[in-house]
């Protein structure tokens, strides 16, 4: 029995709209309208975000991007550009990935029946099944979203109508996501302080310190602690021990433990998921970016059955939490295919082995560099941090002065532009440097950005009376 009508062009009638006229293609063309369209700025600029578009043009980041492919994004003029940023590490297979692109197609031509709400399409409970093979057996039900943020919403949701409780920890320095609850959650002031108040019974924690996280735990009406295990901001790493002792706490005190793994998980750290780096097992876990493949908006939120049951207990509970679009059928089809992906290349392991040579060949910079303070990351989740150096601190202050974390800006900026690699600060006021390359980017691509690097800060840490209008064309600050 087929569940679905064979792919057009097998003998199938025209499609037809509900007053009876076909509705095959009739004219409409997206590249057309592309081209017509010609720069994309001005148009964004009038209808969208013209703040963004200034910033944009007066970093000199305003190109006009015509294709992209693997680890390389193009401009009009033909100049390509490795892409190190990968949309935030949504791009973990590259972009325009032909296997994810071959799943779509494919669901697309089999007219699939999806989003009929009253009903079902295999295909969610398909991805559901892959996702729970490949996390800890004690989560058993995944609810899918459309983002990461609103991944974290369902988990901020569910976990506190699953305890009875109310209050929510996260960690200072956090990224959950952008969204009220997800904001409110959020550690990072610059992101959270133009929007208050936030939603009340939220509390932070300093990150690596379990005696703060129990000060907290001890008063029994904490619902869940969420927390990234390495901090997307500036790729901070937790202690030794940190993670692991705060779910111990979390279990002592009957808090569910939250691992929010939008950006590290999916082979990004050198492991399926971060967690696994450290024996964890969570309660609910977090996932988004990668699952997307880089076509189509897609997250999931992976709970306990137990934690999933008590809030859709019965039958008038049903439809408790949901989301219109989430669990569309080529959102499922991607994420299979991306899950499908890293299975058969062994993407994660990928990961490692460049992630550990990226760090054996930028590691040197720490001595080599006064004005470099640390170099670190996991997998494919690299950062190099700098700091005022002893030798020229004054012309280090005058530059901050201007703009903190001014100096990692001087850095992007001729990554950009003169070596065409585009890279990121890692958040307002720090002086981070943050890359998040593809799973599949070539290792001369890696080895010819570290080589680069070196150059760049080279050049760099002399703090040139130039400095001031080179950090009006540096890299900017992006979320992510």
């Amino acid at each position: 029995m087929k569940l679905w009508r064979s792919p057009r062009g097998t003998g199938d009638h025209p499609r037809s709209s509900t007053n009876g006229r076909s509705t095959e293609p009739s004219g409409f063309s997206l590249a057309r309208l592309v081209e017509e369209a010609g720069d994309p700025h001005p148009l964004y600029a009038r209808t969208v975000n013209p703040q963004f578009v200034r910033l944009l043009r007066t970093i000199g980041f305003d190109k006009r991007w015509t294709r992209a492919e693997g680890s390389y994004v193009e401009d009009a003029d033909g100049t390509r550009y490795l892409d190190l940023l990968g949309g935030f590490g949504m791009f973990a297979l590259g972009r325009n990935n032909p296997q994810v692109r071959a799943a779509l197609e494919e669901a697309l031509a089999l007219d699939t029946p999806g989003s009929v709400q009253l009903g079902l399409s295999p295909l969610s409970g398909l991805l559901a099944r892959e996702l729970l093979a490949r996390v800890p057996s004690r989560l058993g039900r995944v609810a899918f979203t459309s983002s990461g943020t609103e991944a974290v919403e369902a988990a901020l949701k569910l976990g506190r109508a699953a305890t009875g409780r109310s209050r929510v920890l996260s960690v200072e320095g956090a990224f959950h996501g952008l969204t009220l609850g997800s904001l409110s959650a959020n550690g990072c002031e610059d992101f959270t302080e133009p929007f208050h108040p936030l939603l009340p019974g939220f509390d932070r924690v300093p990150f690596n310190d379990l005696r703060a996280l129990e000060r907290e735990l001890a008063r029994e009406d904490v619902a869940l602690f969420l927390v990234e295990p390495v901090q997307g901001k500036g790729v901070v790493l937790p202690l030794p021990g940190y993670l692991e002792g705060a779910q111990e706490l979390c279990r002592r005190y009957g808090t569910l433990f939250v691992v929010d793994e939008v950006q590290t998980g999916l082979g990004r750290t050198g492991k399926l998921f971060a967690f696994e780096h450290f024996g964890l097992e969570p309660d609910v876990v977090t996932i988004s970016k990668a699952l997307s493949g880089g076509y189509v908006p897609s997250g999931a939120c992976v709970l306990r059955a137990e934690v999933f049951d008590s809030v859709f207990d019965s039958l008038e509970h049903a439809v408790r939490h949901g989301s219109t679009f989430a669990p569309n059928d080529l959102a499922m089809s991607a994420g299979l295919a991306v899950l499908h992906e890293l299975d058969e290349h062994d993407l994660a392991a990928r990961a490692k082995r460049l992630g550990d040579a990226l760090l054996e060949a930028t590691r040197p910079l720490v001595e080599r560099y006064e004005v470099v303070r640390d170099v670190r990351g996991l997998g494919l989740m690299w950062a190099i941090e700098f700091g005022e150096p002893e030798r020229g601190s004054r012309s280090w202050r005058v530059l901050e002065r201007v703009q903190e974390g001014m100096f990692a800006q001087l850095v992007v900026g001729p990554l950009f532009h003169e070596h065409q690699m585009l890279t990121q600060v890692a958040g307002h006021r720090l002086n981070v440097l943050k890359i998040l390359p593809p799973l599949t980017i070539a290792e001369t691509d890696l080895a010819r950005f570290a080589e680069t690097l070196d150059d760049v800060v080279r050049r760099a840490q002399r703090i040139p009376r130039a400095a001031a209008r080179m950090a009006l064309r540096a890299g900017p600050r992006l979320v992510g």
